[in-house]
């Protein structure tokens, strides 16, 4: 077990608490904590803090969505399935329709290591809806402290129709021991001694966090032609998840542009990419979290993954002020307004048990860093959407991504 205190790249003993780093989760991996069906899990699958998790060669589509409870997952499901496919080959997921798909990896935690799962970004800026289930659970993406078992991931395709395959990798899961979260005073103190908001360059002042995290509000300036953003189009055709920069933007996306005071009006169950005003920058020591700022409102969905590796928006060098987030966003029931400056979602922090061994951006070649364009990797660049210059004052430079996890 990974218990020798010695060793740094295994310093998850008892009484310890952080997330797992890079090199912690390929200890994990080599200790079994994390099992796999085809004997390994493959070195491009662990990031800076969290493992690709991968897709099997079955989905089944489903009636419903569920949680199991007391029961196994596969028990569960079996009076809810409608069709199995085969993704060996590929198979296209129809858009609202619940599919689950058992994933190749297990785990088989100690009973003081949980696991909590996340869309990988790219994923996230398709609109694809996952979640991943465990046997005996009522929760969906997180995963109690000693669970062995298989996992299980939820995808619904909310706004194209997704051709996906075998061992293609849809969400991420970080390993976690003990409580690593970090408090508001903590917080505060990090950010005046080494900056992690800014603005236009800038770091943000310390009473504009938001206790226990910080806020990301909505940048909608946009362009010098007010451009801010992408909505999905509707009855698109099928998209390949593995077809990366080959996909034409105006066969899947509407411009946005801001009215006049900078805002826009979402409409009822469209699917927005948008831009934060802020940009973040993840130390080594940190990894962060995004969560819904006002969740009781009801109107209003402004993120679908949430996971920010350490590394984001940073650089060695000091030369990064933060990358800016895209957000993800759409309102429920009604028509939406919203504006300029408008507070949408709150990141929270957790202490890493270790700066990684390789961070985001240039150490894993991650697709989103200094970000200017919210669109996924999927889509042919053709220019940026958003200000004319970027959050660390400098003029943009062609067509630079930067988001969450890679």
């Amino acid at each position: 077990m990974i218990s020798d205190e010695s060793n740094a790249t295994r310093p998850v003993s008892r009484g310890v608490a952080g997330v797992f780093p890079s090199q912690s989760l390929t200890a994990a991996i080599d200790d079994g904590w994390v099992t796999v069906d085809d004997g390994e899990v493959p070195s491009s699958s662990i990031q800076p803090a969290s493992i690709d998790l991968r897709l099997s060669d079955r989905a089944f589509r489903l009636r419903c969505s569920f949680l199991p409870d007391d029961f196994a997952v596969a028990d569960r499901m079996r009076p809810l399935v409608i069709d199995e496919l085969d993704l060996s080959a590929g198979a296209v997921l129809e858009p609202n329709r619940p599919y689950l798909i058992p994933l190749r990896e297990g785990l088989a935690l100690p009973d003081h290591v949980r696991a909590k799962a996340n869309p990988k970004s790219s994923t996230g800026r398709l609109d694809v809806f996952t979640r991943v289930i465990t046997d005996g659970s009522d929760r969906f993406d997180e995963v109690t402290a000693g669970y062995r078992g298989g996992l299980y991931l939820e995808v619904v395709p909310l706004s194209f129709a997704i051709l996906v395959k075998a061992d293609q990798a849809l969400n991420q899961l970080r390993l976690i021991a003990g409580q690593a979260a970090l408090g508001g005073d903590d917080l505060a103190q990090l950010h005046q001694e080494d900056p992690i908001l800014f603005r236009c360059g800038r770091p943000v002042a310390g009473h504009e966090l938001a206790g226990d995290g910080i806020f990301l509000s909505l940048d909608l300036h946009g362009d010098q032609r007010r451009r801010v953003g992408y909505r999905a189009k509707r009855h698109t055709p099928r998209l390949n998840f593995a077809g990366v920069a080959t996909h034409d933007v105006e066969t899947y996306w509407d411009r946005v542009f801001a009215e006049e005071g900078s805002r826009i009006v979402l409409d009822p169950e469209r699917f927005y990419l948008l831009l934060s005003e802020e940009s973040v920058r993840i130390p080594p020591d940190l990894a962060a979290e995004m969560t819904a700022f006002d969740p009781t409102s009801g109107e209003l969905r402004t993120h679908y993954a949430g996971f920010f590796d350490p590394g984001f928006g940073y650089s060695r060098n000091g030369s990064l002020a933060g990358s800016r987030a895209a957000l993800e966003v759409r309102a429920h029931d009604v028509p939406f307004m919203i504006e300029h400056g408008q507070r949408v979602c709150k990141l929270t922090f957790e202490r890493m048990l270790a700066p990684p061994d390789k961070l985001y951006g240039a150490d894993v070649n991650s697709n989103y860093q200094g970000q200017t364009n919210t669109l996924g990797k999927h889509f042919r660049r053709d220019g940026t959407v958003g200000p004319s210059r970027n959050r660390s004052g400098e003029k943009s430079v062609g067509d630079q991504l930067g988001l969450f996890s890679s």
